[in-house]
C-alpha cells in the first residue's frame, strides 16, 4: 500500500507540472500526422510539362536562386522526375531563414516560393518542437517534459493494475450504466483509456525524446549493438585535382550519373560543398513520405569518385540493425513507417494521449476537492 501511495504522488504531481506541455505536443503532433496527405491538395505548382531536352544543371540552379537571396545560404537543391520542379532549399540558424525556391528545371523560371516558417504547418511543428517559446527554451521544456512523461506512463501502468484479479475486468471495458456518476466515467476514461494507449504513447514519447536528446540516441545504438559514428558527418575529398573537363564542373555531371543509376528513385537532394576541402553529398530518397531508407551518399567534389562515410547515414543496403533503429526514429514517431494505416494510428493515439492530462487533472481536482458529508 505505501508503494502504491508514492507511485501515485509521483505520478500526480509529475502529471500536474507536464499536463499542459503533453497536451499541446500531442495535440500538434496530431495535427502534423496528415501534413504531406493534406499539402498535396495544393501543391499542383511543383509540377511542370516535361520538355525533351536536358535540365538545368545544379551550378545553373544555385546561381539563379542565390540571385533572389543573395545573403542566405543554400541548403540543397532537390531533383526529382522529368515532370517536377527543382527545388532549391535555403536554410539559416541565426537569424531563422527557411525557404524554398521552386525553378523550372529547363528554363530556370520561378514558379513559387515558400515560406516554411510560416503558415499552419509552421505554426503546428514550433508549436511541437517548442511550444511557440523560443528556440533554446522551449525545446529544452519540451524535451525534459517528454522524459518526465515516460515516467507518468509508467507509473501509470502500475497504478493501473488492480489490487485483485477479480477487478480486472473493471479496468478493460467501460461498465456505465444510467445512474454512473461523471466521476466514475472521468476514472474510466482515464485509466482504461489510458491502459490501450499506453505502449502505443511510449513509444511516441520514446522517439520523440530520442529527436530531442542526441545522448540518448547513443545510448540507444550502442546498446543495440551499432558500432559506428552515431552522427552525421560529411567526409572530406580524396583528390585535390579536378580530373574531368573544366568546361563543366564535375557536380552538374552527377545528377544525371545518379538518375541513370538510380532510375526508380524518387528524389535526389543534392548539397553544395561548403568548403573546398568537403565533398559533395547526395541524399537519393526511395520512398515517398520516407526517410529511413533513403541513401546518403558522398563525392569527391573534383573527380566524382565515391567516398564511404564512417557514420551511420551511408547506402541503407550497408545498415545494420543498430543504424536502422536510429533510421526509422523519425519515421516510427509520425507514423509514416506504417503507411497510411500507421498515420491513422498515430493520428489516434496522439488525440488520445492529449486527452489523459485533462482527466488527470479533472480526476485530481475532484478527489482534492470533493463535497465533505
Amino acid at each position: 500500500m505505501k508503494y502504491r501511495k508514492t507511485i501515485l504522488s509521483i505520478h500526480k504531481i509529475l502529471g500536474l507540472f507536464t499536463g499542459v506541455v503533453v497536451f499541446i505536443v500531442s495535440i500538434t503532433g496530431c495535427c502534423w500526422a496528415f501534413r504531406d496527405e493534406i499539402e498535396s491538395t495544393y501543391n499542383q505548382y511543383k509540377k511542370v510539362e516535361p520538355q525533351n531536352i536536358a535540365i538545368l544543371t545544379p551550378s545553373e540552379v544555385k546561381t539563379i536562386a542565390e540571385e533572389i537571396f543573395p545573403n542566405n545560404t543554400v541548403h540543397g537543391t532537390i531533383f526529382k522526375k522529368a515532370d517536377d520542379a527543382i527545388e532549391v532549399i535555403f536554410y539559416d540558424a541565426k537569424p531563422e531563414f527557411y525557404q524554398s525556391i521552386f525553378l523550372n528545371p529547363y528554363s530556370g523560371e520561378v514558379i513559387q516560393i515558400d515560406n516554411h516558417l510560416s503558415g499552419f504547418f509552421a505554426f503546428i511543428l514550433k508549436g511541437h518542437m517548442r511550444l511557440w517559446l523560443p528556440k533554446d527554451i522551449g525545446e529544452q521544456v519540451v524535451g525534459a517534459s517528454i522524459l518526465t512523461f515516460i515516467l507518468i506512463i509508467i507509473s501509470g501502468f502500475i497504478l493501473w493494475i488492480p489490487k485483485k484479479r477479480k477487478n480486472l475486468k473493471q479496468r478493460l471495458k467501460f461498465d456505465w450504466r444510467s445512474t454512473t456518476k461523471w466521476k466514475r466515467k472521468n476514472f474510466d476514461l482515464h485509466t482504461v483509456v489510458g491502459f490501450y494507449v499506453c505502449t502505443f504513447a511510449l513509444i511516441a514519447a520514446f522517439t520523440g525524446a530520442m529527436i530531442s536528446y542526441n545522448w540518448l540516441k547513443y545510448v540507444v545504438y550502442v546498446s543495440t549493438g551499432g558500432d559506428k559514428i552515431p552522427a552525421f558527418i560529411i567526409p572530406d575529398n580524396r583528390n585535390k585535382e579536378p580530373k574531368i573537363d573544366s568546361k563543366t564542373l564535375p557536380i552538374d555531371h552527377l545528377i544525371v550519373k545518379l538518375q541513370k543509376e538510380s532510375p526508380e528513385a524518387k528524389s535526389f537532394e543534392l548539397h553544395y560543398p561548403e568548403t573546398e576541402e568537403a565533398s559533395i553529398y547526395v541524399e537519393v530518397s526511395n520512398s515517398e513520405g520516407l526517410y529511413y531508407n533513403s541513401d546518403y551518399r558522398f563525392f569527391d567534389q573534383h573527380t566524382l569518385e565515391e567516398i564511404e562515410s564512417k557514420a551511420i547515414f551511408g547506402k541503407y543496403k550497408d545498415a545494420k540493425f543498430a543504424d536502422k533503429i536510429i533510421r526509422m526514429n523519425y519515421d516510427i514517431h509520425v507514423g509514416a513507417i506504417g503507411g497510411i494505416a500507421g498515420k491513422i494510428i498515430a493520428f489516434i493515439i496522439s488525440l488520445i494521449t492529449a486527452s489523459l492530462p485533462v482527466t488527470g487533472v479533472l480526476l485530481w481536482y475532484g478527489r482534492k476537492y470533493k463535497k465533505k458529508h
